[in-house]
């Protein structure tokens, strides 16, 4: 069985920002199993590293986050996208998709090409 995928910096921070626009407040937890599962369980993420991008984020003024009742009746902190957020997923999401591009065009390169 394959490894699973390590995330270059900055990745899991721009993948908790479009988990949180696409799916609304959450708390990390749900978050982090959200991206496993998008993933096809090719990320697994434990719970210090969601918990650190989670800090980073909120530092960052990308991400609110309020205490609430989670779905088991336990206390848990609910995390939710700011505009300034929003504002930094649309850039992230442009540079993924200039590297994609790029990384693409690098790996289809043959022998002999100029």
């Amino acid at each position: 069985m394959d490894a699973k995928l390590d995330l270059l910096q900055g990745t899991l921070d721009t993948m908790v920002l479009q988990t949180l626009t696409v799916m609304g407040q959450m708390h990390g937890y749900g978050i982090a199993r959200r991206i496993e599962q998008v993933s096809g369980n090719e990320i697994l993420l434990n719970q210090g590293t969601i918990y650190a991008s989670l800090v980073r984020l909120q530092q960052r003024g990308w991400i609110t986050a309020e205490w609430g009742v989670s779905e088991n009746n336990r206390s848990a902190k609910y995390y939710a996208i700011t505009r300034a957020g929003r504002k930094q997923l649309e850039k992230d999401a442009a540079y993924w998709h200039r590297l994609t591009v790029v990384m693409g065009r690098v790996l289809k390169m043959t022998i002999g090409e100029i």
